[in-house]
């Protein structure tokens, strides 16, 4: 069941908000980020196992990338209503009191948007010392690769996240309590 709004129409594969298109666009490239990195992983092992060349730095760029993939594709989920949740609590209250529903919905949303504008507020800093301090990962002289862009991806998807669910809001009061039906 969902019950976040989607900011797809129904049926519809056109983006009815702007963000929409920039929550596909960051998933898109998250999607084919997995599949670049399966195949690196891919390579590594057979050149591990079976020609005993296996490629430098594939474990620490795919350990690095797991979380700059998932702050890609954060805002496609909280805009499409993805967003993991157990809604028996809020049928519960919303068979009785569709505005305390609506407040729960809205109250969902804003708390959303506090806690990943808190997370960019505390990324921050971060970015911008790995990008002063010109910030490398891997093994010097092998393989190094700047951090600072990794750290920018979570930046910036929180910001993203951030915005999909306050501008979920105003769709959250208007359809709260139609479980299922089209938003």
């Amino acid at each position: 069941m969902q019950n976040e709004p989607d900011l797809m129409a129904e049926g519809n594969n056109a983006p009815t908000h702007p963000l929409q298109g920039i929550a596909r666009a960051l998933a898109a490239i998250g999607t084919v980020w997995i599949f670049l990195m399966m195949m690196m992983v891919v390579a590594d092992v057979v050149g591990r196992n079976f020609l005993d060349r296996p490629i430098t730095g594939v474990a620490e760029f795919a350990a690095r990338s797991v979380a700059s993939i998932v702050f890609l594709q954060l805002a496609a989920a909280i805009c499409a209503g993805k967003m993991t949740r157990s809604d028996f609590l809020l049928r519960f209250i919303g068979a009785r009191s569709l505005t305390a529903l609506r407040a729960l919905e809205v109250g969902n949303a804003l708390l959303g948007a506090l806690l990943f504008l808190a997370l960019a507020f505390i990324a921050w800093p971060e970015l911008t010392q790995a990008w002063q301090a010109n910030e490398f990962f891997g093994v010097q002289g092998v393989y190094t690769v700047p951090t600072w862009p990794f750290r920018a991806l979570i930046v910036g998807g929180s910001l993203v996240a951030a915005a999909a669910y306050l501008l979920q809001m105003p769709s959250l009061w208007r359809h709260a309590g139609e479980f299922g039906a089209p938003t």
